[in-house]
């Protein structure tokens, strides 16, 4: 078959350890055989991050922004153990932090679900999306290690002079303070992309924070919703017969467990992070998941939601067999190519994308899955593949599709 042409370059970050592995498993199989590629290409691998000072990662973003589209492999946000393992020459912040805080905008996640991976929650008969805040909070933070007795001070300063000061502690022994910020104007491009998602998908939005005991930056995120919603979103809303429901974060997990899903829950940076690892490990696994960030600059980035399978990583340098999911992986790849389709109207490489899509579904429907699928459904005698094995499958499901 001929090659599908693209007109316009994706943005392409490449990643860490088996991620990274995975990667190139994908390109060779399951895209490059079929698209005429076209990628302007990053290395975000943690080695070449240290060579580059972490202008590398700041020049995918610019480059994300050029392009309009991006896939983006899974990376490591090094801590105190990473530094000294690739004797980097400082801790630095985490990659997609850095990255969202260019592109500003709002990361959807939603499970990927398949027959015979049940989800833990058995009330759960819909996916649940979440919408994570792309940027601040803790990915933005400022943190002193405190050694000793003193007083700990948020101090503001404006440019016309005025001080603002308020005291954070008396320590009378050493600790640790934390510095947190975010941006009006980007907690209102958050609580947009939520209630244009939500009507787009004709689902129902929550939102949740804990606005009772962060009575100013949580309540500051509380009220821009609502102001959003009551200007702007109140009326189609009630056209499209969907709601807007504020609740605290606390009960917003309790409501969630009990619910059928099918809604969109909107939350801050940090809560998006952890409540999105639980809901795609309850709907099945990890690496089960889609993940794109919606930029109010009309841009987006694909990637997985997981992170680069350090012990697969370790595992496959010693030459052992690894049974790793790539499912999310090629989702951020399809979801990347279909945008770039839908942009550039290539209705072929849309059809291509959708394919892809179903030839991974079809392939574990099949009973064809990787190990982590394996010991949790509901097929009866899957055969368990090894992470290259299991992309060869997809690519004979998706070869057939294609036909």
């Amino acid at each position: 078959m001929n090659k599908i042409q693209m007109n316009v370059p994706l943005v392409e970050m490449d990643g860490d350890e088996m991620t990274r592995i995975l990667w190139t498993m994908i390109k060779d199989e399951l895209i490059l055989p079929f698209v005429d590629l076209k990628t302007e290409y990053y290395d975000l691998g943690l080695k070449y991050r240290d060579e580059t000072d972490d202008q590398v990662t700041v020049d995918s973003a610019n480059a994300t922004l050029k392009y309009g589209v991006a896939v983006k492999c899974a990376t490591i946000t090094p801590n105190p153990a990473r530094v000294e393992e690739y004797d980097l020459k400082k801790m630095y912040k985490s990659p997609n932090g850095t990255i969202r805080a260019i592109l500003d905008g709002t990361v959807f996640r939603a499970p990927i679900l398949v027959k015979g991976i049940e989800p833990c929650v058995s009330n759960w008969k819909k996916p649940i999306t979440i919408a994570r805040h792309a940027y601040g909070d803790v990915y933005k933070n400022s943190e002193i290690r405190v050694p000793g007795a003193g007083k700990a001070e948020l101090v503001f300063t404006g440019d016309d002079g005025q001080e603002i000061r308020q005291t954070i502690m008396e320590f009378k022994a050493p600790g640790v303070i934390q510095g947190m910020h975010n941006l009006d104007s980007s907690i209102r491009s958050f609580a947009e992309s939520c209630m244009q998602f939500a009507l787009d998908s004709k689902q129902d939005l929550w939102f949740a924070t804990k606005d009772t005991i962060s009575k100013t930056y949580d309540r500051d995120f509380k009220e821009i919703f609502e102001q959003v919603y009551e200007e702007s979103y109140k009326d189609k809303f009630e056209e499209a017969g969907i709601t807007y429901f504020y609740t605290l974060i606390d009960d917003a997990v309790a409501r969630v467990m009990k619910s059928e899903g099918g809604f969109i829950w909107a939350c801050k940076n940090y809560d998006g992070d952890v409540f999105s690892d639980m809901l795609s490990s309850a709907f099945g696994s990890l690496a089960m998941m889609t993940s794109v960030l919606v930029s109010p600059k009309g841009v987006y980035e694909y990637e997985a939601a997981h992170g680069t399978v350090q012990k697969h990583y370790y595992k496959h340098l010693k030459g052992e067999q690894t049974s790793t999911n790539s499912v999310a992986t090629i989702f951020a790849w399809s979801g990347a190519l279909r945008k770039r389709g839908e942009l550039d109207g290539i209705d072929a490489l849309v059809d291509y994308a959708n394919k892809l899509e179903e030839a991974c579904i079809e392939t574990i429907e099949k009973g064809e899955m990787t190990g982590d699928l394996a010991r949790i459904t509901t097929l009866e005698n899957p055969t368990v593949l090894s992470s290259e094995g299991f992309i060869k499958a997809i690519r004979k499901t998706l070869e057939e599709k294609l036909a």
